[in-house]
């Protein structure tokens, strides 16, 4: 390139040494030291400027090979994310339907789980108010048994003071009150049996409440995607065991 510019300049103050042509802004120049100074600039030119204008005389077609290769590279692009995208819409609906399984059996087993302590509660259920209704008849018939005493003991003091009058009115008086201290009794015992009964009742209704409301708690859990199984379960043992040191 330095002797590109040498040679320019050389140019220039060859035609500026020129002779001018009278009347005219033309000069003569000496032909032969010109076409040299030419010769020396075209030589000393670098060789991309005609690999430059190799790519200007062909830039249509370049341009057309680059557009081509573009759009096939664009295809390309596309055919893959097309590709990608369907092999990610099969994990996806692969993924949800291993989740929707899984949700179904850990929902599965939870029911499984909730019968089986709904079953446990009345099955105790039924066993406490059996052992109840048994207290209750038993103390209903022990009760009985000791108004029936009372009042055949009234009955036989009543008869064997019968025939003196003053011991006859002692021995009503005595009479009428153990059979009013009898009926005292057998109400006193049959209240305290419904008592009984009714607390026991009432034991078991609040223990069945909190079971059920663990077992509707467990469910929520699920749908909400929890893992409440294991909780679920533990309550239940839980449960068992405190039914299984209840007295009655």
């Amino acid at each position: 390139m330095y002797r590109v510019f040498e040679a320019l300049d050389e140019l220039v103050q060859t035609v500026g040494r020129a002779y001018g042509v009278p009347m005219t802004s033309n000069c003569v120049v000496p032909r032969q030291e010109v076409l040299t100074l030419l010769d020396d600039l075209r030589d000393a030119l670098p060789a991309e400027l005609d690999d430059a204008q190799d790519v200007l005389d062909h830039r249509d077609s370049i341009i057309r090979d680059a557009e081509e290769k573009a759009r096939a590279l664009v295809d390309d692009a596309e055919a893959e994310a097309r590709d990608l995208l369907a092999r990610a819409h099969e994990e996806s609906d692969a993924m949800v339907e291993d989740a929707t399984n899984h949700a179904n059996s850990v929902v599965a087993k939870a029911n499984d789980t909730a019968d089986r302590t709904v079953h446990d509660a009345r099955r105790e259920a039924d066993a406490v108010t059996e052992r109840a209704q048994s207290e209750a008849d038993r103390l209903v018939q022990s009760g009985n048994e000791s108004y029936r005493r009372a009042v055949e003991e009234g009955q036989a003091e009543q008869e064997r003071l019968i025939s003196e009058s003053e011991v006859v009115r002692r021995s009503n008086d005595e009479a009428h009150r153990i059979v009013a201290a009898a009926h005292a009794d057998s109400n006193k015992l049959r209240g305290e049996c419904d008592e009984y009964v009714d607390s026991k009742l009432a034991e078991f209704e609040t223990s069945l409440s909190t079971t059920l409301r663990s077992v509707s708690a467990d469910r929520t859990a699920l749908r909400r995607g929890a893992g409440a199984a294991g909780s679920g379960a533990d309550r239940s043992a839980d449960y068992g065991e405190r039914g299984g040191r209840r007295d009655y």
